[in-house]
This record gives structure tokens, sequence and C-alpha cells, in this order.
């Protein structure tokens, strides 16, 4: 690729191999933490042949952005996934890579450093100012691989990210006693919160049954929309977020 970098905010390009033709127009854009010990560790996963995974940025930790494939080749970082009936994410997104170390043994996620999302929430509104991309598609890793994934993170910044005009969000509702639903549960209702999620975008039979995959589902959810419980259960404020969520989606 060119040594010129698509977005002025990347300052270096280290090309990957990993990357090929797209298929289908970019309409999304995916943020990922790379679960590595350092961002120099990940630069060079992203860009070994032989792991068959890359992404079109790199940020480190201390906010520098590197471009790895160019943004209208086909990115090898979503794998098996898909958003709003759509299977093939890698041919509909750009990717982003965050360096991080990912959660740790105890489940909880350290936060990410400020120069580091000032330099994300940079690169992000440079993309979504080139591509039509609708905020409710600005996704996390997790969000179109539920079953797979946990990346970004429940301590990611979402809310923040809206602030600054990227993605979407609402407040999550307040967490409080009340009916929910878990998995084992069947019947009516359980079609009905599935088809809520489907209506979002995630990928989840309308079944009637709180199996694992609507576990996982469900979960995803909590890690980007209701971040101070995430236990997979659809409690009140889970269902509540998710319905203000669609109330606010985007047409």
């Amino acid at each position: 690729m060119s040594l010129t970098p698509d977005s002025p905010v990347a300052t270096q390009v280290v090309p990957s191999p990993n990357h090929d033709e797209r298929t289908l127009p970019v309409d999304a854009l995916i943020l990922h933490y790379t679960g590595m010990a350092s961002g120099s560790e990940a630069l060079l996963r992203l860009c070994n042949p032989l792991s068959k995974v890359s992404s079109h940025y790199l940020v480190l930790e201390a906010g520098r952005v590197v471009q790895m494939v160019p943004e209208a080749r086909r990115a090898w970082h979503a794998g098996l996934s898909a958003w709003e009936g759509v299977r093939d994410m890698n041919s509909r997104s750009i990717g982003i890579e965050i360096a991080h170390p990912g959660h740790r043994d105890d489940g909880t996620v350290a936060p990410f450093p400020q120069e580091q999302m000032a330099a994300v929430t940079a690169l992000c509104r440079d993309i979504l100012g080139r591509w039509p991309i609708r905020p409710d598609r600005v996704l996390g890793h997790s969000d179109i691989a539920p079953e797979r994934k946990i990346d970004p993170g429940e301590s990611f910044p979402w809310g923040g990210l809206h602030g600054e005009g990227i993605g979407h969000w609402v407040p999550p509702a307040a967490i409080r006693d009340g009916r929910f639903f878990s998995e084992g549960d069947a019947g009516q209702p359980i079609e009905a919160l599935q088809s809520m999620f489907g209506l979002y975008g995630y990928d989840v039979p309308v079944s009637g049954t709180f199996d694992a995959r609507t576990k996982a589902v469900v979960t995803a959810f909590q890690r980007h929309f209701r971040p101070a419980r995430v236990d997979g259960v659809a409690d009140a404020s889970t269902i509540t977020t998710l319905r203000d969520l669609l109330a606010a989606k985007p047409a």
C-alpha cells in the first residue's frame, strides 16, 4: 500500500499482508481491543502472514495511530460475525484495533488511557466523515460475534464517544428489582425479547427459548449499553435500555 495513510490521524503505515478484495460497500465501523501485553506485540501479530488476522488501524497506548490495511481493502478483523442479517462483516466494515491487555483474570477491564481515547475519537470522526456509516453501526467486536468475543469490554467509554458525536447511545436505565428473564426461560416474552434484539441488529434466532445464544447476545448488549452489570440476565434495566435504543435508532 501507499506510504500515505488514508486518514490524517494515522502517522505511520506498516503494511499487513492479511487482506483481500471487498465484496460489499462499507457501512460499519468495528472497534476491538488487542488483548495482548503491548501494542508492539499486537502490531507484529497483525502484520504476520501466518496469523491471518489484521485490521485497518491500530491505536497504540500513547495515542499513536498506525495503518496496516487500506480502507478500500477487506481487512481480516471481524471473523465469523453478523449484524442486521449480514454475515460478511469484514467486507462491510473498517476495523480499529486498540492496544489494550483485555480482561483480567477476575473479569474486570482496565480503563483505556485518555491519550489513547483522544486518538480513537479523532480517528473515528475522520472515518465517519468519509464513509456512510450510521451511528448505530459503530459497534464492538462482541456485538457482532457475541458467542466468541468480549472486546472492547465494559470499561470502553461508549457514552463518552457518543458525547463526541460517535456511535449510538442512550443513558442506561437504572438497575432495580423486578421481573427478569434468564437462561432456560421460554415462551412469548422470550420471543418478544429476541425480536427486539434482532430489530436492533443482533444475530439471535426468535426461538422463544432463552438459550445460550440469547444469553451471549444479552451479555454483549450489556457490555456495550448497560455496563454497570454484565451478567446475561435480561432484567428491567436491560430491556428498558434496549427499548429506548430502538426508539432512538436512526432511520
